[in-house]
């Protein structure tokens, strides 16, 4: 088994596939920040399909066993179901999902993701009040249609689907009532997350945390809930469910119960940079590595080195490090 130096296996594989978004919310991509004027990546920089299968087949070999796209916004890079295609047909492969803001997702995509080989699909919806989530997405995107692609989700028949709200104090705490409410008996996960520090843009502030302590009160102050066992060594997610059985709820609590122990997942950028933590400063070219090699076990080689020497654990070192620590950008890695 591949272990790091804190004895952490790889298990888990995130690869953004593009780093443009159709949104803007502030956690994420700013829009004062990613504006008219941002430069995005061209295509010919993005990593191509044969070689993000390449690199995919040698994480598998090497232990991982789930691959989760991201972006930005993965439904805005075409053909994409050619990608899941390729990946879906990795032996050793169990768990390919997606990460999407569902704005896209008709039900002629949903169905066509899922065909493609999507088994679990997560959809980030911060709040369900038209005004607050118009202004958290940065461009007005009316929640109605977002709604629409969460039912196209349903409809499709995913594994599983899981609704993720990133809680931010003064923003959007008073939407977690009304999300329980609306997805209970829906057949879902609802997770919260605490307002992470990740990247430079965001303008983060630890007072700005809704806690995981306050979302759990919150919630059971007007629902009975019970805690759940987790899943699996690794899941970031301590799991409650309604005593009333109709929704499984998920609470992610990385700035006040840091999980750093236990991580075993590693980032690759649209462009073939490895990252091995979500607040990395910076990360390993593995293109360069694929394009210039003759060796076919460079490749390998390069991620064993990576991960054997890996010590990440910046939630844990968040204080010491202060806020001079420069971090690479969410939307570039995917969350």
């Amino acid at each position: 088994m591949l272990v790091d130096q804190l004895n952490r296996p790889i298990r888990d594989l995130r690869i953004s596939v593009t780093d443009r978004c159709n949104f803007r919310c502030g956690y994420c991509m700013p829009k004062d920040k990613y504006g008219r004027d941002h430069q995005f990546l061209k295509r010919n920089q993005l990593l191509s399909f044969e070689e993000i299968e390449q690199i995919a087949r040698a994480f598998v070999a090497r232990g991982v066993v789930k691959i989760r796209l991201t972006g930005g916004e993965p439904l805005v890079r075409h053909d994409l179901e050619n990608l899941i295609r390729q990946l879906a047909a990795i032996d050793g492969l169990d768990d390919l999902s997606l990460t999407t803001n569902a704005s896209l997702l008709s039900a002629k995509r949903a169905n066509s993701l899922r065909d493609a080989g999507i088994a679990r699909i997560n959809i980030s919806l911060d709040a369900l009040d038209p005004v607050t989530f118009g202004r958290l997405n940065g461009v007005g995107y009316p929640v109605e249609d977002v709604l629409a692609g969460v039912e196209h989700a349903r409809q499709a028949g995913f594994e599983q689907i899981k609704i993720n709200m990133v809680v931010q104090k003064g923003q959007n705490e008073t939407s977690i009532l009304p999300m329980v409410e609306y997805f209970k008996g829906r057949g879902m996960i609802l997770r919260f997350i605490e307002f992470m520090d990740v990247g430079n843009t965001n303008g983060w502030k630890y007072d700005e945390v809704f806690t995981s302590q306050q979302i759990k009160s919150l919630i059971e102050a007007r629902y009975p809930i019970k805690q759940l066992d987790a899943n699996y060594r690794g899941e970031v997610a301590k799991r409650w469910a309604l005593e009333s059985g109709d929704l499984e709820l998920g609470i992610i609590s990385s700035v006040t119960e840091p999980f750093c122990g236990e991580c075993s997942r590693a980032r690759l950028s649209a462009i073939g940079e490895l990252y091995t933590c979500l607040f990395a400063t910076s990360g390993k070219d593995l293109r360069a590595i694929l394009r210039e090699s003759e060796s076919p076990q460079a490749l390998g080689n390069a991620i064993e080195q990576l991960w054997f020497e890996r010590t990440d654990r910046y939630s844990e070192q968040r204080t010491e490090l202060g806020p001079s620590h420069q971090k690479v950008e969410m939307s570039y890695i995917g969350g």
